[in-house]
């Protein structure tokens, strides 16, 4: 029976750490912006087109002069 009443203990114990990890997490704002993370992945690769298409026209301009 104490077995069982130190186990309940230690499960309350462990929850409440993890509740306040969650308290935490939810004020230092880690959950605030849950769209950008998922969208940004589809404009990596267009970026670095539009940045390679920059480049050259740059230096094109720059052999053109």
């Amino acid at each position: 029976m104490s077995a069982i009443i130190f186990l309940i203990i230690i499960g309350i114990i462990v929850a409440a750490g993890f509740l306040a990890a969650f308290i935490w997490a939810v004020r230092s704002g880690q959950y605030d912006d849950d769209y950008s993370p998922s969208v940004r992945m589809l404009f990596d690769n267009k970026t670095k087109v539009g940045e390679e298409q920059t480049k050259e026209k740059q230096n094109n301009n720059i052999d053109n002069q």
